[in-house]
């Protein structure tokens, strides 16, 4: 048996503030943004430069609920793990693209890592493993 996990759902306020934060500060791709009109909603697609695994759906909240948690998806833990290949080189190019940093990069026993907000405060980690 082989399976994968293709897609994993983003709660967000809008979708072209999130494709334009995700593409423009952290140059991931827009792989496919797509209206289904029978749903009223798109299907907004966005990887990491150079992924060919997992695959962010950027899902725009519908109702209360569903706004009440964007940007706490995971009640305030890390949600999503951004591998790098050149912590530094990425580290640097957030920086400058304003990416805010909540904790400072640090060396670990497992790699270099530091934690970072998206647009919503969702947290992520920028890791290169050792």
């Amino acid at each position: 048996m082989k399976q994968s996990i293709i897609h994993i759902s983003l709660l967000v306020k809008d979708y072209d503030e999130a494709i334009d934060f995700y593409t423009g500060k952290l140059n991931f791709t827009l792989v496919e943004d797509m209206y289904q009109p029978e749903q009223n909603k798109r299907w907004v697609l966005i990887a990491p430069p150079g992924s060919d695994g997992t695959q962010i759906l950027l899902a725009k909240a519908s109702g209360e609920e569903q706004e009440k948690c964007i940007g706490n998806q995971t009640g305030g833990r890390v949600f999503l793990f951004l591998q790098t290949d050149d912590f530094w080189r990425d580290y640097r190019h957030m920086m400058n693209n304003g990416i805010e940093f909540v904790r400072e990069p640090k060396t670990e026993s497992y790699g270099t890592v530091a934690v970072f907000k998206d647009l919503y405060g969702n947290l992520w980690d920028l890791l290169q493993p050792s």
